[in-house]
């Protein structure tokens, strides 16, 4: 069996972090980058972009 790992994807705007969340989860990246800036924006974006950075150190590039 195998097992998924969450991986910071080469197909990257930025950081590959919101890229690497589609791939994680089967769903297309831009998907995922328009909810994350939607989910930043309805935060005032300050902790969207700390958790970003932070998600940008502890997940590790695609081997």
């Amino acid at each position: 069996m195998s097992e998924k790992k969450l991986y910071r994807s080469k197909n990257q705007m930025i950081a590959g972090v919101c890229a690497g969340l589609g791939e994680y989860l089967n769903i297309d990246a831009t998907v995922v980058r328009v909810l994350y800036v939607l989910l930043s924006l309805c935060t005032v974006g300050f902790p969207g972009i700390i958790a970003y950075l932070i998600c940008w150190m502890i997940v590790p590039p695609k081997p």
